[in-house]
Parts: C-alpha cells; sequence; structure tokens
C-alpha cells in the first residue's frame, strides 16, 4: 500500500514540477525588457552586438523552440548555463543553498516549537487573558511583512541593544536573528490550528476518560493530545515549505546573508533567466519534498491515515 501511495504521489510531484518550470518560463517571457541588452548594459555594447548576443542566447527563436529546448534540458537534469557568470546553473545553486537550507530548517524549528507552545497554551487557557495573548501574537506573527519585522528586528536587537549581529553568515550568532523572523511568520498559522485542533481532542472520550482518572493536565495534553495535534500542525509547516523559500529571498536580502535569495536577485536584476527557472525549479522540488515527507509522518502519527489511503 505504501508503495502504491509513493508511486502516485511522484506522478503528482512531477506535474508540479512540471507547471512550476512551465510558469517560470512563461513569466520570464512575458517580463519587459531584453536579456540580451540588460547583460551588455554596462559594457557599452553597439546594438550589433546586442543583436548577436541574442542569436547566441537562442533569443531570436520563436518562444515554442525556446520551452521546448527548455524542458529537454530538463529532462536530462541540466538546468542551464549562467548567461551572466558563463557558469551552469546548477553549481551556482549547490554553492548557494547550504545557508538557505540553515535558515529555512532554523525558521521551521522555531516556528513549529512557538506555534506549538501558543496553540497549547490558548486551548489549555480558554476563554483567559492567555488565549487572548496568545491568539494576538499569532496573528501578529501571521500578518507582518517579513521584511518589516526583519527590520525592526535589527533596529531593536542590533542596533539599539547590541545583543546580534545585523548582517552576514557562517556564525551561530548571525542566524539567530533571521531564524526568529522568518520563524516567528511561520509560528502564527501553526498556532491558530494547533489551538483548534487541541480544543476538539479534549472533547474526545479518551481525553475526558483520561482527565476522570485524575491525570494532571500536563500529562493529559502531552501523552494522549499532542501526537494527534501534530499531524495537523505538520500539514501547515510542510505548505508553508513555498512561503518559507519566497521569506528566505527577502530574509536573506534584509540581513545581507549569502544563499539562495541573494542569487536569485542577482539573476532577476540582470535578467539571468536560466539561473532564475533553476530556482523556481529548485524551490518547487523542495516543496513537493517536504510535503511528501510531512505526509509520510502524519500517516505515522495517526493510523488512520493509512486506512484512509489504502
Amino acid at each position: 500500500m505504501l508503495g502504491r501511495y509513493i508511486g502516485r504521489r511522484a506522478i503528482q510531484s512531477a506535474f508540479v514540477l512540471w507547471l512550476a518550470a512551465t510558469l517560470a518560463f512563461v513569466a520570464l517571457q512575458l517580463a519587459p525588457g531584453d536579456p540580451a541588452q540588460a547583460l551588455l548594459a554596462a559594457s557599452g555594447a553597439t546594438a550589433d552586438q546586442i543583436a548577436e548576443r541574442r542569436r547566441q542566447l537562442g533569443l531570436d527563436d520563436h518562444p515554442v523552440v525556446q520551452y521546448l529546448r527548455y524542458m529537454a534540458d530538463l529532462a536530462r537534469g541540466d538546468l542551464g548555463e549562467s548567461w551572466l557568470h558563463g557558469r551552469p546553473a546548477s553549481q551556482m545553486l549547490l554553492e548557494q543553498l547550504g545557508p538557505t537550507v540553515e535558515l529555512s530548517l532554523a525558521a521551521t524549528v522555531t516556528g513549529a516549537l512557538a506555534g506549538l507552545a501558543l496553540g497549547i497554551a490558548a486551548a489549555g487557557r480558554r476563554s483567559t487573558w492567555i488565549d487572548s495573548a496568545a491568539t494576538a501574537v499569532s496573528a501578529i506573527g501571521l500578518s507582518t511583512p517579513v521584511y518589516w519585522s526583519g527590520m525592526l528586528a535589527i533596529t531593536v536587537f542590533s542596533v539599539r541593544l547590541g545583543w546580534l549581529p545585523a548582517t552576514g553568515d557562517g556564525r551561530m550568532d548571525q542566524l539567530v536573528l533571521p531564524a526568529l523572523v522568518l520563524g516567528f511568520a511561520l509560528s502564527g498559522p501553526v498556532a491558530r490550528l494547533v489551538r483548534v485542533r487541541v480544543i476538539e481532542l479534549m472533547e474526545e472520550p479518551f481525553v475526558i476518560a483520561a482527565r476522570a482518572r485524575g491525570l494532571p493536565a500536563w500529562r493529559v495534553v502531552l501523552v494522549h493530545v499532542l501526537r494527534p495535534a501534530l499531524a495537523p500542525a505538520l500539514t501547515v509547516v510542510a505548505l508553508q515549505a513555498g512561503f518559507l523559500l519566497g521569506g528566505a529571498v527577502v530574509t536573506e536580502t534584509v540581513f545581507a546573508r549569502r544563499g539562495l535569495g541573494t542569487l536569485a536577485l542577482e539573476a532577476i536584476v540582470w535578467r539571468d533567466m536560466p539561473v532564475v527557472r533553476a530556482v523556481v525549479v529548485c524551490g518547487a522540488l523542495a516543496y513537493v519534498l517536504v510535503n511528501l515527507l510531512a505526509d509520510l509522518a502524519r500517516m505515522w502519527l495517526d493510523p488512520r491515515l493509512r486506512d484512509e489511503e489504502s
């Protein structure tokens, strides 16, 4: 049964990757400006030199021909070559992937733990000031733009208090602020869903029976409520994988960190289309893999889901 489920998900994942690659190609085709002119703008190239560069890049070919060539390269695992640097886009991705993965993992752990704590606290003290405070914090995290909270965090914790560095990467203290900013944005939806799920579980017969046996409230939550409440939280975290990549782009820019965000921003500015498309495909692949792992984890946490899939 598990093999059939993974096979079905593999087909769905292939469709998602194809759709992401196609949308990236179409969006860049519709974007204003001439990539050849953007690449040669600083060199004072003549119109003939720009035209020759367009021919070399294949930009004079019909868009359908460009698309078919692009998809054929993707099918072979070739992400293309950077028009700006003349290097394989896959190599450039691998060089910048580490800092982005580090930031995304740290933000995921931070946001998931904060969301669980806020959701459980709000559900356990329903209709009290704790519930109101936790709900307000989760709403602020959900609605605050990452760039704004990043600038606020730099102003408070770096400029005013001097506790943490505002820019750079490579050291643990340089990871704290970006991870907290991105994790704070993730904690909002996790907290809201966990609160609702915990309130529902507290009314289930097995939880009522555990409370009737005189078990402490903390033990009831940790032993009987936490595991089934984790399943929907994992779904939210997985669905936010795309947000984490987009948020990492903004966060890396605000905190001047290396990573896919910096690479994508440079590629967009210079109209380096192969690199932009490679970043999009990489993000789609990460999204697919994270959602698959989250679904498998949910099936392990809640055996009823395995019965539904079978």
